[in-house]
């Protein structure tokens, strides 16, 4: 994944944010500060006053954007899941084989952003660990099915409607594929957890390429068996 000009915009759904972010100075600086206090304080201490004292604003301020931070949450997801059916859809043109489309896929949603890699005001790298670790924390709740009819998780349904159109090519008569690649997303962060935290729970080597070969693997002989 390269550098991206600053004139692309990826859509999240309105419903979870007030104003747009993007529209306004402040509103950058509360996405671009925000992932930064979300990726060093963790989720659960984040807190809009605390962004507001970063960026030198009210708390106030910050409500006319989001309605809350689990707003703001589903805001960065939906963002992140859109710029990587961006980048997927970049990746695989001019590929005819769907089993290298396929690998090509789970590279991509195996890859890290590199600590210089910035969108306007998305710090990737940041974003992707927040994605990583706390993006659960938007659908693993009492109002799941709320926030599902308004839109939160438009953006990932589509990237993995997209994989699995390319397993349907390779097997048409696959059963799971739906089961398959959303377990494999999910898999490929929980590996990426435990290797940081848990190394006992995963098989870390040193090449950096062993939770895509792990999931490229799995998946094929999944859909082949």
């Amino acid at each position: 994944m390269n550098n991206f000009t600053n004139n692309i915009r990826f859509h999240v759904g309105e419903s979870f944010y007030i104003k747009d972010p993007e529209s306004s100075e402040l509103g950058r600086k509360i996405v671009s500060v925000g992932i930064k206090l979300i990726d060093e304080l963790g989720f659960e201490e984040f807190t809009f006053r605390k962004l507001g004292q970063e960026i030198g604003s009210t708390e106030a301020s910050i409500y006319r954007y989001f309605e809350s931070k689990n707003k703001f949450l589903i805001y960065l997801s939906s963002w992140y899941w859109a710029w990587m059916e961006y980048n997927l859809i970049i990746s695989l043109t001019n590929i005819h084989s769907p089993e290298k489309r396929l690998e090509r896929g789970i590279a991509l949603l195996a890859l890290e952003p590199k600590e210089n890699e910035h969108l306007d005001c998305f710090n990737l790298a940041g974003l992707s660990r927040i994605v990583n670790t706390e993006s659960s924390k938007s659908y693993l709740t009492k109002d799941v099915d709320q926030v599902n009819t308004e839109g939160a998780f438009v953006n990932y349904k589509q990237l993995v409607t997209r994989l699995c159109e390319i397993v349907k090519e390779i097997n048409p008569k696959y059963k799971y594929p739906n089961m398959l690649l959303s377990t494999v997303i999910e898999g490929i962060h929980l590996q990426r957890f435990f290797a940081e935290h848990l190394p006992k729970l995963t098989n870390r080597q040193k090449d950096g390429q062993y939770i895509q070969k792990f999931f490229t693997d799995l998946i094929l002989k999944a859909i082949k068996s």
